[in-house]
């Protein structure tokens, strides 16, 4: 079975509140949650796409982080330029999406294995019709790091074309302790992927 979900893959009740959300939702490349790719970017791009569809820039080339503030899926106020001098793990997921659901308990793990070593993860809800939807996940999958409410895709509309920008539904994002974008992947991760992208960047000084 394809990991890849279409918008017509979605439940009925999340169907009308992303309609409405107008050309904010249209202008974004979050169609789909699939396995994986190196799109994104432009030719003068400053990253390499690696075959393992791990994208990377070295240090001293790497680009901000944009605002990302805003209410959590527990109603909390969660800025994640508070996290500066931290690595942060960023990642995008969907109530709705089978890889999220797939990736998930590998992010909890390694959550908790890094979290006395400067390690902050953070995520980014999206497309959900209601916070319900993304607690009651959060419940099942035990999440204990916190996720921004984004049901319409405005945060993602904040990174700048060409840069290591989230483009599918689970995107992930390693931000290094400068608040710069490190690494990015484009598909659900397993535990040694998760490290693959995040040791490194934990690595630098």
């Amino acid at each position: 079975m394809s990991a890849a979900c279409r918008a017509d893959q979605r439940p009925n009740r999340t169907r009308a509140t992303l309609y409405t959300a107008g050309a904010a939702v249209a202008a974004l490349v979050l169609s789909a949650c699939g396995s994986g790719g190196t799109s994104g970017g432009s030719g003068n791009s400053n990253y390499v796409s690696g075959k393992d569809g791990i994208s990377t820039v070295a240090k001293g080339s790497r680009d901000a982080v944009p605002d990302l503030s805003g209410k959590t899926v527990d109603g909390k106020q969660l800025d994640v330029a508070d996290y500066k001098g931290k690595v942060v793990v960023l990642n995008v997921w969907g109530s709705w999406c089978p890889p999220c659901r797939a990736e998930t308990p590998n992010f909890v793990k390694v959550a908790k294995e890094t979290a006395g070593q400067g390690v902050q993860f953070v995520g980014i809800n999206t497309r959900d019709a209601s916070t319900a939807l993304a607690k009651a996940f959060e419940t099942e999958q035990k999440v204990t790091y916190p996720s921004l409410y984004d049901p319409t895709g405005k945060l993602m509309l904040r990174f700048k074309k060409g840069t290591l920008n989230p483009q599918t539904i689970p995107s992930t994002l390693i931000i290094d302790r400068d608040g710069k974008i490190a690494a990015r992947t484009l598909q659900a991760l397993s535990e040694d992927k998760l490290h693959e992208m995040l040791d490194p960047i934990l690595a630098e000084k």
